[in-house]
């Protein structure tokens, strides 16, 4: 079955940074697109990143473009979200996604706190 695995979020000042990672297992990584969701304490969850299957096209959220990057490594099958110059506006649970067959997976999400 189909498993998401979430790491590397925690507290990190206003303009710091943080690298997140997804252990993906039980579907053809290497074949699908992978994203990164984000879900900020009162708002609906957002797109924040995508990648293609091989990693030469990326899309990111107007918030989050110039800051973030999206990357995988297809031998590992993780996907990254490399975070720069965090906003206190960042600050929320990053989701790992899959959309397969007209199913969106889950992991559990990490968190990310923004705060002086």
């Amino acid at each position: 079955q189909v498993q998401l695995v979430e790491s590397g979020g925690g507290l990190v000042q206003p303009g710091g940074s943080l690298r997140l990672s997804c252990l993906a297992s039980g579907f053809a990584f290497s074949y699908n697109v992978m994203s990164w969701y984000r879900q900020a304490p009162g708002k609906e969850r957002e797109l924040v990143a995508s990648i293609s299957s091989i990693g030469t096209s990326t899309n990111y959220a107007d918030s989050v473009k110039d800051r973030f990057t999206i990357s995988r490594d297809n031998a590992k099958n993780m996907v990254y979200l490399q975070m720069n110059s965090l906003k206190p506006e960042d600050t929320a649970v990053y989701y790992c996604n899959l959309y397969l067959r007209d199913i969106n997976y889950w992991g559990k999400g990490t968190l990310v706190t923004v705060s002086s």
